[in-house]
């Protein structure tokens, strides 16, 4: 028998699947199409452990996908333009794209000794300008649809990266890619209008089935629908503005230090004065109904009208400095409940519409201008942020809602006036409840969507104070980058004509080859790049100079892979609609809103340009867990814990690391690697080898058989490794069916065992039908082969090609059938318990009735039942008696 040599089959095999062609689609095929799909890479260097992970799992489902049937589109491409690639070129003193080009050299030579099943034709490159001018073409797509935008806000910028970031690429406070702190700067930026697609975003998560629930509910809570209303404040002009201690003024025997009492309260909406003739500052609240709670009022540091809220008063170069300097510490920082909360008084005052009295308004840094309009009404009551901020700066904390438990409410729930405005609780009652000191509607329910908050809205969109809405946290997308390496966006600012766009006809917008990076030269500063000529007046003109976020070009690329060679648009609709939406998509979770969300608002964006017929891209998504150390940490360069995928292909073969991968655990889970998993992968591939070899006589030797074994022993195993073959498709195909992959393969461990106990008591003569093709031994290696070929496809070839001598590859053969009668088994092993406790196991027939497995348990135990008397007898088929005797 010849040995396993991975070392020599594995390239042998990869340049004949090459040569063959045997992964180009064919667009002709009447096979039903499937589109099997892991996230591109980026080319940072040559591959990680999570590459192999991520890749595997997707090469496994394109193989097992074309044995069941199906014409697969399993393509491979590269997210290639980004900060890495310029940060190595200043470095190194070469150029981003001799470097992201090298990389993805690297890195497709390891992809192809992994021996994954990609159709190279249809190869994408971000960086490379036949995809990048179709970006561009979006860019304007997308302008004409009135969802770009051009404005000028506070944004997210890390120094380090020296670029803006967007909402979502700042992770607790941090720059996604670099870790740096993120600040927040004022600066005229692009933006994607992703928010006129918020509630359709958020909608279609019910028709993502296939997709994780952890996944789909990351998203929702980033996009954030909140129902409730906007309320209006008006603000009391500065004339009229009396200091906190001057307007002090007793309710009820309470000091309330910094609320001005109007001449009538309770009574219901209303303000001092009209909102029609005075400013007004609006909050979006889910909460109407403690409006009577309200004892101050708050904006954020970036609140947009703060400087001309302030200017005028005492104190406002101290609140300009005080917001300065909380806009220096990220905005999902200050959100934080257990931060230590500031703030300053403005100065001045707004009217709270339900009562008309005058409350206080306060800069603080809790508050996130991000969400809502930037302003909110504080209720100490009932946030906890609120009531540690008045805590804090002896702000009243006035009860308004409480449960009817409460030793407050007997005495407040007839109150319809204040008599009770500080309380001594440790933290705020943020439940439902029943209002108190309400107004009118004290002694309603209150909560959100409660008769109380509906009754408020209500009152105040007949007073012209409040207007029922719908908020979301969902804010548009910032896609100007300050760098180089990028897709440019195609727009010209021109003195007389303004920003105009590119034609499409001058399509690329190309980054300029000549560009010295390490000398600080930048789009901005290339004159070639940056003088250009206006194309509506023809005069002189500025190119744009910032470059799109990456994540532009990955929101479209896998539509590309449908047609990616077209050079008249981004893709023929028919060849995309063809293919998509992709059936199984594959990558890390951390890609769960920026990626993916993005993506999801792309499609629906271009369905609506009459490009695509379909309304999601992905229709099931598998979120790969990561490979971590031994010790449960990251893998990383800079801690030397990093496994090379290039040194274990060396030391054993491409196709032992992939069973490896496999078998380390669920797909989703992380997974802790274990330096023993390769070699013992190596070791079931090469038992996988030697039992195909035997069971068709090619072994070459006689150790593996028993001359004293009976043809009776031969029958019984023969027939058990029979229903092992039937059980063990049935049960392979359901795992893939599922990604279980790692139970797949252990399942296929099962079936060696089979195959090897009866290999081990099979007299010569067996042996010799097994040489002379016995159907039994021809079809259990045919199926071994067969449902190994998806996890080592090199080795399950050469076996199919040379040991079993069939024609072509298996790769092309159909997947194994079972049949569920012949998977069952004439005999099961049950176990016999007395009393609850386990006190014999015995064989009876798998259809066994009760009263024959019963019968047979207690001829088991007869002895143990000597003298006793059965009180109760309980069958579970196929797993136990229990009998109960005193």
């Amino acid at each position: 028998m010849k040995a396993y040599d991975p070392h020599e089959i594995e390239p042998r095999l990869q340049l004949q699947w090459q040569e063959s062609g045997l992964y180009t689609v064919d667009e002709t095929s009447d096979k039903p199409r499937k589109y099997v799909l892991e996230m591109f890479p980026y080319p940072s260097g040559d591959i990680h452990m999570g590459h192999v992970s991520n890749y595997t799992y997707g090469d496994v489902v394109a193989r097992y996908s074309r044995m069941r049937g199906f014409n697969v589109l399993h393509p491979m491409g590269w997210d290639a333009f980004g900060l890495p690639a310029e940060n190595a070129a200043i470095k190194h003193h070469s150029h981003p794209a001799k470097w992201t080009y090298d990389n993805i050299d690297t890195q497709r030579a390891s992809f192809k000794r992994m021996g994954y099943s990609y159709d190279w034709d249809r190869t994408v490159v971000a960086c490379d300008p036949e995809y990048y001018r179709w970006g561009q073409w979006i860019f304007l797509e997308f302008w004409r649809r009135g969802l770009v935008e051009r404005r000028n806000s506070p944004v997210n910028w890390c120094d380090d990266c020296g670029t803006v970031l967007a909402n979502e690429q700042v992770i607790d406070g941090r720059c996604w890619r670099c870790d740096s702190e993120v600040q927040k700067r004022d600066l005229t930026q692009w933006y994607y209008k992703i928010t006129d697609y918020a509630e359709e975003l958020l909608a279609d998560l019910d028709q993502l089935t296939g997709w994780p629930e952890n996944v789909k509910q990351q998203q929702a809570n980033w996009i954030g629908k909140s129902e409730g209303a906007n309320v209006d404040f008006a603000l009391v002009p500065l004339a009229e503005t009396r200091s906190p201690l001057a307007s002090d003024c007793e309710i009820g025997g309470d000091v309330v230090p910094p609320i001005s009492c109007p001449a009538e309260s309770g009574s219901g909406p209303q303000a001092s004065g009209t909102n029609s003739d005075r400013e007004v500052i609006t909050v979006f609240t889910t909460r109407a109904d403690t409006l009577f709670g309200c004892s101050f009022f708050v904006v954020g540091p970036e609140y947009e009208g703060l400087a001309a809220l302030v200017a005028g008063t005492p104190n406002e170069a101290d609140v300009l400095a005080f917001a300065e300097e909380a806009r220096k510490v990220s905005a999902v920082e200050r959100a934080q409940g257990d931060r230590e909360k500031h703030g300053i008084f403005t100065g001045r005052y707004v009217v709270n519409p339900v009562n008309g009295e005058q409350v206080p308004v306060w800069v603080a840094d809790y508050v996130v201008a991000d969400y809502g309009t930037g302003a909110v009404m504080a209720v100490p009551c009932g946030d906890q942020r609120d009531f540690d901020f008045a805590r804090k700066y002896d702000l009243p904390i006035i009860p308004i809602i409480l449960s009817e438990d409460d030793p407050l409410y007997e005495q407040l729930k007839d109150q319809q006036g204040r008599v009770v405005t500080q309380v001594d609780w440790t933290e705020a009652y943020g439940a439902e409840g029943v209002l108190v000191q309400s107004g009118p509607y004290t002694g309603m329910k209150g909560g959100k969507h409660s008769p109380a908050e509906a009754a408020i809205v209500a009152a105040l969109e007949a007073a012209g104070t409040g207007k029922r809405t719908t908020e979301y946290r969902l804010r548009d997308w910032l896609i100007s980058r300050q760098r180089y390496w990028g897709n440019p966006i195609p727009a010209i600012h021109c003195p007389q004509c303004g920003v105009v766009p590119v034609p499409e006809e001058d399509l690329p917008v190309r980054l300029p080859e000549d560009i010295d990076l390490a000398a600080g030269e930048t789009l901005a500063t290339h004159a070639g790049f940056a003088n250009t000529t206006c194309p509506v007046c023809g005069g002189p003109a500025k190119r744009e100079t910032d470059t799109m976020d990456t994540f532009t070009c990955s929101s479209w690329y896998y539509m590309r892979y449908c047609d990616p060679h077209n050079v008249h648009a981004p893709f023929a609709s028919d060849r995309v609609n063809a293919w998509m939406p992709v059936d199984q998509y594959i990558g890390g979770i951390e890609h769960a809103i920026l990626h993916l969300l993005y993506s999801r608002f792309f499609t629906k964006v271009l369905r609506d340009a009459g490009m695509l017929d379909f309304d999601e891209p992905f229709t099931n998504l598998l979120c790969q867990g990561m490979v971590l150390d031994a010790h449960g940490e990251v893998m990383s360069k800079s801690k030397g814990n990093v496994v090379s995928p290039e040194e274990m292909i060396q030391d054993y073969g491409a196709d032992a690391v992939r069973a490896a991968m496999l078998f380390m655990g669920p797909p989703d889970k992380e997974k802790l690697w274990n330096d023993d998993i390769v070699p013992s992968m190596m070791k079931f591939l090469n038992r996988v080898w030697r039992i195909v070899h035997d069971l068709v006589g090619k072994a070459g030797d006689d150790t593996l058989f028993d001359p004293q074994a009976d043809a009776s022993d031969v029958h019984t195993l023969a027939m058990a490794m029979k229903r092992e073959r039937h059980r063990v498709v049935g049960k392979v195909t359901d795992d893939f069916d599922r990604n279980n992959f790692n139970t797949a393969l252990a399942a296929i461990m099962e079936l060696t065992n089979a195959v090897a106990s009866f290999l081990r008591l099979r007299p010569a003569d067996h042996r010799m039908a097994c040489q002379t093709g016995g159907p039994l031994c021809q079809d259990v290696a045919e199926t071994l082969v067969k449902l190994i070929a998806p996890i080592a496809p090199h080795m399950a070839d050469e076996l199919w090609q040379t040991v079993l001598g069939q024609s072509g590859s298996v790769h092309e053969q159909p997947w194994p059938e079972y049949d569920p009668e012949q998977a069952k088994a004439d005999e099961v092993e049950i176990a016999v318990q007395l009393s609850g406790k386990v006190k014999a196991r015995i064989m009876v027939a798998a259809d066994a009735d009760e009263d024959a497995a019963v019968a047979a348990a207690k001829e088991a135990v007869e002895a143990q039942l000597a003298g006793k008397t059965i009180v109760k007898q309980i069958y579970v088929p196929g797993r136990l008696v229990n009998i109960v005797a005193k």
